[in-house]
């Protein structure tokens, strides 16, 4: 586990599999997703590394159902007064109520797949967890110390998809909407429900005022970030 400062307040947190972040305000702290189940001691360790306490977690925000975004969900969730938030469309499938659609894999994603299957062979099934807040796109939340952020419909990748904006930070979470190659580019994210939709949602995203553009897989993007995602997207 590895943590990143990015931003005044914004912590990369590298884990043993994907990867999530730490929005650090006064008043407590904000989670955006929780990795692979397993994660919520190195999320935890994460929060210690930065000065703040697990007990300071207000809440988590889940870019979308996939086992590698929700995985410690649940625990996070018992750590004290944390609301979790969701798009209305994906809450369901959080919650265990019903199970969400496979990926309609292109056939050059399909040893990707494969790979990424095996290597998560032994990873147990999230835990259901709650979802306090079902969010639509244009919901404003307050992150606490005058930070409001936008929750934004992202479907595509799957169906409640949604990216997190703070226009006056200039910071986007765009989950797996966008993704960046280990050379560095910018690309559509893969493994998605829906390939069309998630192509037009990756141009929505590419329009917002954004410096710093934090992805669910592959290293953020800090300065300019708009400028690169506008050029990815074509």
């Amino acid at each position: 586990m590895d943590v990143i400062r990015l931003h005044p307040r914004l912590h990369q947190v590298r884990l043993a599999f994907g990867q999530c972040y730490i929005w650090d305000a006064p008043e407590g702290i904000t989670l955006i997703d929780s990795g692979i189940p397993g994660s919520g001691p190195d999320i935890a360790a994460a929060v210690r590394s930065i000065g703040r306490d697990p007990k300071e977690v207000r809440r988590l925000f889940l870019t979308h159902f996939h086992e590698d975004h929700v995985g410690a969900a649940a625990d996070v969730a018992g750590w004290g007064e944390v609301e979790v938030l969701a798009h209305r469309a994906d809450a369901p499938f959080i919650r265990g109520e019903r199970k969400g659609p496979p990926p309609r894999l292109l056939d050059w994603e399909l040893p990707i797949w494969e790979r990424v299957q095996a290597g998560l062979g032994g990873v147990e099934r999230p835990a259901p967890v709650r979802v306090d807040r079902e969010l639509d796109d244009g919901d404003v939340v307050d992150l606490g110390g005058g930070t409001q952020a936008v929750a934004v419909g992202a479907p595509g990748h799957t169906p409640g998809s949604v990216a997190l904006h703070m226009p006056d930070e200039r910071v986007l979470f765009t989950g797996d909407t966008i993704a960046r190659g280990e050379d560095g580019r910018v690309i559509l994210g893969v493994f998605n429900c829906d390939p069309p939709l998630a192509a037009e949602t990756f141009a929505r995203l590419s329009r917002l005022d954004a410096d710093v553009a934090c992805f669910g897989h592959g290293e953020p993007l800090a300065g300019d970030a708009g400028e690169a995602l506008r050029a990815a997207a074509g």
